[in-house]
């Protein structure tokens, strides 16, 4: 099980999100999300937790355990992530953005495609 710093850096990261941004975001202080990232690693209580993870688009669970690897879409359905695809969308980094844009839609709606038949399965 991966830590609350860990999953948070790495979602951060994933993102292309500052720190800054992120409080610009939830309207947390950067010094108090610099503690959840920094050598202490403090995790922060739920009404924060559920702050950043709603900036983020991703669940409480994930951010706290590492196991949830869920997002949310512009349609506020959840679909599973797993953490293949999760590097794919990392490594579309290096991708021009107008095709980045077309990969990362076309992921997306085989991850709601996906999970929409696994329910109805």
């Amino acid at each position: 099980m991966t830590s609350f710093k860990e999953n948070l850096r790495n979602e951060l990261d994933f993102q292309g999100l500052t720190v800054k941004e992120l409080s610009a975001r939830t309207g947390i202080i950067k010094g108090t999300l610099d503690n959840y990232l920094g050598a202490r690693a403090s995790i922060p209580p739920a009404d924060i937790a559920v702050k950043i993870a709603d900036a983020l688009h991703v669940s409480v669970e994930y951010l706290v355990k590492g196991e949830d690897r869920k997002i949310r879409m512009e349609s506020m359905s959840e679909v599973a992530v797993t953490p293949e695809s999760r590097m794919i969308l990392r490594d579309l980094k290096s991708v021009p953005s107008n095709i980045k844009e077309s990969l990362t839609t076309l992921i997306h709606q085989t991850a709601v495609m996906f999970a929409r038949k696994t329910q109805d399965d």
